[in-house]
């Protein structure tokens, strides 16, 4: 049974990087009562990516996610290094991933009166098993504890993309592009291919994006079919 504090709890999971070629997936899930929640809402929380140019989008994020560290009564992050992104991929089971790791952050998460998850195909599954649990699409915007954890997620895999930043700058000068398949992050990851003869070793190999498919095998990506990852 619910005591008087989880009764009011509501849990949040949302994810950061699922797009990226170059770094880490990241999950967090977090706890706001809801005076935490009208605290953050009031401090401008929302969805973490909806805060304008990257340097200044990462400031504030940042500065949030500080706050919502500040008022939940709990949150938790995994970081999910590219390998085990790949291993996922090329047996086509991402979304299958993601909901291990999101029902491991839960496991270990306070009693809650509800628990809502970011994506209504990829979490349903998981939803359907879970007291109190919905799955739902853009449920950053519906839900605070949602855009609390989505602002984790984000801030520690800005964190995640400056360490590899730091460790090519002397090498390649700035890498721009937050590793998504984008022009500033072709433009490193060719140099790096041209210097080294191989990609980064950050870089998601399982993706069917040009770059990296003109140094894999079908057999390495696992011919992997867009972003439906499959079960």
């Amino acid at each position: 049974m619910l005591g008087p504090m989880a009764d009011s709890i509501t849990l949040g999971v949302d994810e950061a990087g699922r797009g990226a070629v170059l770094g880490p997936l990241v999950l967090a899930a977090c706890a706001l009562t809801p005076e935490g929640e009208d605290r953050l809402r009031e401090a401008g929380v929302a969805d973490s990516k909806g805060f304008g140019p990257p340097k200044k989008a990462q400031a504030r994020r940042a500065e949030l996610a500080g706050q919502v560290r500040d008022e939940a009564q709990w949150f938790a992050i995994t970081v999910v290094p590219p390998a085990d992104v790949d291993r996922a991929v090329r047996r086509h089971r991402l979304n299958a991933l993601e909901r291990q790791v999101a029902e491991a952050l839960l496991s270990e998460a306070p009693p809650a009166r509800r628990v809502v998850l970011d994506g209504e195909k990829l979490f349903a599954p998981l939803a359907a098993r879970l007291p109190g649990a919905e799955a739902l699409n853009k449920a950053e915007d519906r839900c605070l504890a949602v855009a609390a954890a989505s602002l984790l997620a984000k801030t520690e895999r800005d964190r995640c993309f400056a360490e590899i930043r730091q460790r090519y700058a002397a090498e390649f000068g700035p890498v721009g592009g937050e590793g998504y398949p984008n022009v500033a992050t072709r433009r490193f990851v060719e140099a790096y291919l041209a210097a080294h003869g191989d990609l980064p070793p950050e870089t998601r190999r399982s993706w069917s994006w040009p770059p990296i498919m003109a140094v894999t095998s079908p057999e390495e990506r696992g011919e992997a079919r867009g972003f439906d990852f499959g079960e």
